[in-house]
């Protein structure tokens, strides 16, 4: 027989595999729109933006499987180490490639193209975005896992980056300010970084 604890955290764990479900739902398509948007137009932040997606989509995979594995807690605690370390390696990588390519642009002033598209994304993004990363906390603290509050914190970051990404292509749009996406796109590293380096840590949780 399972004690209420036990049948309460199975209850909560369902409900993070289905925030879990939406949020690889969702990010696929975003990604996706993002990336080919960014690609066409040839906007780094717009790519970069897409990539923080596919590492949302990774971390949703990871978080389905740690959630899978709640009711053990000897699983429980290695799902949460692996799914950390998963999200660090990410966000660590894609703080070099945006660094790496938002210089190249500046220094040989490659200049993007208009993106009514990718404007769309991210004010869609900036909708959704902060209640997925409520509704994940939520479930996050009474779980007490660091693994899913450093999910719901990438929630968070994807609102920040489209906020950044939202500024870069209306400057873009409007006043013609080639050099504004490369550097929205460099605003995002040290976030990025600084998320990447607290997963490692295992420092994500404020549970």
């Amino acid at each position: 027989m399972y004690d209420s604890n036990t049948i309460e955290r199975g209850v909560l764990a369902r409900r993070g595999q289905r925030l879990e479900y939406f949020t690889i739902g969702w990010n696929s398509i975003e990604a996706l729109a993002a990336i080919i948007t960014g690609l066409l137009a040839g906007s780094i932040a717009l790519i970069g933006f897409g990539l923080d997606s596919m590492i949302e989509v990774v971390s949703g995979a990871a978080l389905l499987w740690r959630l899978h594995r709640d009711v053990d807690e000897q699983q429980r605690e290695k799902a949460e180490r692996f799914a950390l370390w998963i999200v660090g390696s990410c966000f660590m990588a894609l703080a070099v490639y945006i660094t790496l390519d938002s210089l190249r642009s500046l220094v040989f002033r490659k200049s993007p193209e208009h993106s009514l598209i990718g404007i769309v994304v991210a004010v869609a993004a900036m909708v959704v975005m902060p209640v997925l990363g409520r509704a994940k906390r939520d479930v996050a603290r009474q779980l007490g896992s660091a693994a899913m509050h450093s999910d719901a914190r990438q929630a968070d970051f994807c609102m920040y980056l489209s906020a950044i990404l939202l500024g870069g292509l209306v400057l873009n749009v409007w006043l013609g300010w080639w050099w504004a996406d490369p550097l929205a796109a460099l605003i995002m590293v040290p976030v990025i970084a600084k998320e990447g380096i607290g997963a490692f840590r295992g420092k994500t949780c404020a549970c």
